[in-house]
């Protein structure tokens, strides 16, 4: 019973403490101190806990009782066990007082310590830093390393000789901290990325190609190659990154073709495909396995198709076939296949074909997930060949075949969206409203896009005339009939004036105009949705439009800059402030971090 009671008086007695040290914290944001002393000075008489040390110190600072404070600290530092930190905390408040010279002494007794106790290392740097004491947090973390070679500050340099710009040894202490510990690879680079440009001549890249060729000298170790080419393709410098990759694929000697394989694929995305094709030529020609060289040849003739005109495509067609005849048309060459029949429907207007093949290619042994692809493919096809009910039943057996997948989710936006292009918009409403919730976050943002322009667009006029005709043009647009598309939109401008869907209209035939390179027209739309529905939720999309128009198409530098400049001061909110702020600062010539 006893012990219970004592257990009690315990928890009382903490309990009261807590409520103590949290209404003293509040005093002390609040600028209350004289409150906040009271409170910490019963603290720390009561217990005795550094904590609230500490606080009564900050306190007495904040009040510019510094005698009280230097007192307290003296005191602490004569008592037994006292850790050398105090120094550093004695030496600000000389600090405070401008007794510079009172302040480096007891800075220095701090970091002398060390030869004694360099298990304190950890705790003086990082008091130094506390008071953005940089250049003794350094003196700090290298002397530690020195005395004891087991100790490792590594990434406590790397950061701070960023944080003083000495982006040498910046460099050289994250490379070192990386050769120990591989994982700290990614957070590196993230951090290199604050200092690295596109720009091969700027300082920080530089500096860094310089430390991974010294360090490729001393030790060629295939982490140097590594980040070699990880900074070429910052540059997108690929040829260069892709000799890196050479490289370690021929050190490693295992077969891995990951990094070349990764590099396709970032230089297909950025368009350098003269690079991209020899990339590729070189996974052809090196695959260990038939999947391999499939998968290399399918690269292949996405870059053949986006370099080609339609006079070549009777090539592509053949160079397709000869490939099926060589690799079979089965499961293995499916997403060949999908890729082919993508071709032959959507760019070489041979729609049947593509339909008939994909049939057959659904025959096949295929698993529920490469089924769902072709079905996919097939059903996108009879969207765009208008054979709306058709293309339904196929979505909605990828639903089921795949439910719950990304790929299911996929389906029925497009369900939804089948259901719009029909002009059935009750039921497109009632999919989107589901995945709204439940989908993908990019799938759902597009859901929500399209719900709110159906839901906005059926209030004023009940027959949804104007509706109509814009999901006839967004069908147009789909098909590549620009000029259609736009014909239908300067219908809805011309007889739906002020309705809700004409700023749609407008940002639609903006962009239609750009795919048919009528710059000037275009201009003229984004301009037309600014100066009649700013306040719209689509100002901020046609601000971007223009502005990117501007910049590289019309060689308008200067008005680019102007509507990226809106964007960040009138839509700080938009999904476009981000690159918007970016493209700005490049413009006025400013230093990207």
């Amino acid at each position: 019973m006893r012990k219970l009671l004592f257990l009690i008086f315990l928890l009382s007695i903490t309990s009261v403490s807590a409520q103590r040290d949290l209404i003293a914290k509040n005093y002390f944001d609040q600028g209350e101190y004289e409150k906040a002393l009271t409170l910490y000075d019963k603290l720390y008489k009561n217990s005795n806990r550094f904590d609230y040390f500490k606080a009564l110190v900050s306190t007495h600072q904040q009040m510019e009782n510094y005698k009280e404070a230097e007192l307290l600290l003296k005191e602490k530092l004569s008592s037994q066990g006292a850790s050398p930190q105090l120094y550093i905390d004695l030496g600000y408040n000389y600090s405070l007082q401008k007794k510079d010279s009172l302040a480096n002494v007891n800075y220095n007794r701090a970091i002398e310590s060390l030869e004694t106790n360099v298990i304190y290392a950890h705790t003086i740097g990082d008091a130094f830093e506390k008071y953005s004491l940089l250049d003794q947090a350094i003196t700090t973390y290298e002397l530690s390393m020195e005395i004891n070679p087991e100790k490792d500050f590594s990434y406590q340099l790397a950061r701070l000789y960023g944080e003083q710009g000495d982006l040498e040894k910046m460099f050289s202490s994250y490379l070192e901290l990386i050769k120990k510990n591989q994982t700290f690879r990614s957070f590196a680079e993230r951090n290199f990325s604050l200092y690295i440009t596109e720009d091969p001549l700027n300082e920080a890249n530089v500096l860094l190609k310089k430390a991974l060729l010294q360090k490729l000298q001393k030790n060629p170790n295939v982490l140097y190659n590594e980040l070699l080419s990880w900074l070429f393709i910052q540059q997108k410098d690929f040829k260069k990154a892709f000799t890196q990759e050479k490289a370690i694929y021929r050190r490693m000697g295992d077969g891995d073709m990951g990094g070349i394989i990764d590099l396709a694929f970032i230089t297909i995305a950025e368009e350098d495909y003269e690079n991209a094709t020899n990339i590729v030529t070189y996974l052809i020609d090196n695959a260990s396995t038939p999947k391999a060289k499939i998968e290399g040849y399918q690269h292949l003739m996405r870059i053949n198709i986006k370099t080609s005109s339609k006079k070549d495509y009777s090539k592509i067609e053949k160079q397709f076939e000869e490939l099926l005849d060589e690799f079979g048309r089965g499961k293995s060459t499916y997403r060949l296949q999908i890729d082919y029949n993508y071709f032959l429907a959507f760019q070489f207007q041979k729609k049947e074909i593509a339909i008939s093949n994909l049939k057959k290619l659904s025959k096949e042994p295929l698993s529920n997930y490469q089924d769902a692809r072709v079905k996919m493919q097939l059903a996108d096809i009879l969207v765009y060949d208008e054979k709306f009910n058709q293309a339904l039943i196929y979505y909605s057996q990828i639903d089921k075949k795949v439910k719950g997948d990304k790929l299911a989710q996929e389906a029925r936006f497009k369900i939804a969206k089948t259901s719009y292009y029909k002009g059935d918009f009750i039921w497109a409403q009632v999919q989107l409203d589901v995945l709204k919730k439940s989908a993908s976050q990019l799938i759902a943002n597009d859901a929500m896009q399209l719900s709110l322009m159906i839901k906005d667009n059926s209030l004023e006029d009940s027959t949804q005339t104007a509706l109509k005709l814009y999901a006839r043009a967004d069908l147009l647009a789909l098909q590549k009939k620009e000029t259609e598309a736009i014909s239908v939109l300067n219908e809805i401008l011309e007889n739906h004036k002020g309705e809700k869907i004409e700023d749609e209209a407008l940002l639609k035939m903006g962009k239609l105009y750009e795919i048919k390179n009528e710059y000037s027209k275009a201009e003229d739309s984004y301009l037309a949705l600014i100066q009649f529905y700013n306040e719209d939720i689509l100002a901020d999309d046609a601000h971007y439009y223009l502005a990117k128009l501007y910049e590289t198409k019309l060689d308008q530098a200067e008005k680019a800059k102007q509507y990226y400049e809106q964007i960040i001061f009138n839509f700080a909110d938009s999904i476009y402030f981000i690159e918007a702020r970016k493209k700005y600062r490049m413009l006025r010539g400013d230093e990207i971090e």
